[in-house]
Order: C-alpha cells, then sequence, then structure tokens
C-alpha cells in the first residue's frame, strides 16, 4: 500500500529571497457607511458584523439600479447612461417617499459637482 504524504510535506517549501505575498484588495463601501454614520449620530459606533450586512446591502441595491439604468438605456438605444436613466432607474426601483428623498438628494449631489467643475 502507497504511502499517504502528510499535510507538512504537501505545502511547498517558501522560496528564498521572495518575500511576502502582496495582499489582493477587497472593495467595500465600510469607509462611507462609517463616515455617514458620523455625520449623523457622532457618538454611535458600528460592529463589523453591521458594516458587513450595509455592505451587501448597498451592492445589491447599486446592482438593481444599474441593472434598471441600463434596460432604459437599451431601450432608447443610448449607449451611455446619464443622470437620467439613473434618476428613472431609482423612481422605478426604490418604493414612494424613499424614491423622492433619493431622487432630491441625487440632483443636489449633481448640482454641486456640476457647479465645482
Amino acid at each position: 500500500m502507497a504511502k499517504t504524504p502528510s499535510k507538512k510535506s504537501a505545502k511547498a517549501p517558501k522560496k528564498a529571497g521572495k518575500g511576502t505575498k502582496k495582499k489582493t484588495r477587497v472593495e467595500s463601501y465600510g469607509s462611507y457607511i462609517y463616515k455617514v454614520l458620523k455625520q449623523v449620530h457622532p457618538d454611535t459606533g458600528i460592529s463589523k458584523r453591521g458594516v458587513s450586512i450595509l455592505n451587501s446591502f448597498i451592492g445589491d441595491i447599486f446592482d438593481r439600479l444599474a441593472t434598471e439604468a441600463g434596460k432604459l438605456a437599451r431601450y432608447t438605444k443610448k449607449s451611455t447612461l446619464s443622470s437620467r436613466e439613473i434618476q428613472t432607474a431609482v423612481r422605478l426601483t426604490l418604493p414612494g417617499e424613499l424614491a423622492k428623498h433619493a431622487v432630491s438628494e441625487g440632483t443636489k449631489a449633481v448640482t454641486k459637482y456640476t457647479s465645482s467643475s
């Protein structure tokens, strides 16, 4: 019966002079979540799990809005997403009062950006 290699011998030996592995970057909205939290509630903290849940939520909403805006652009035979497609996607995706607030905040952000450029 053949001998199976032990777990220790299965690992590849470290190469001399190679140094440490480069850490892969993971994109996250964590820093932005924290900044907004401090604007709203300066004395309140948030756990890593809370940030993780909010990060998943933001990623999901972003994906839904991007998909809807892409469909709108395709219907109108345009190859560029403008603020108009994003605004319409927000109105279609988000419910009632939340959509109104999101549209007003988005309009405010676009106005601020265009005035600074």
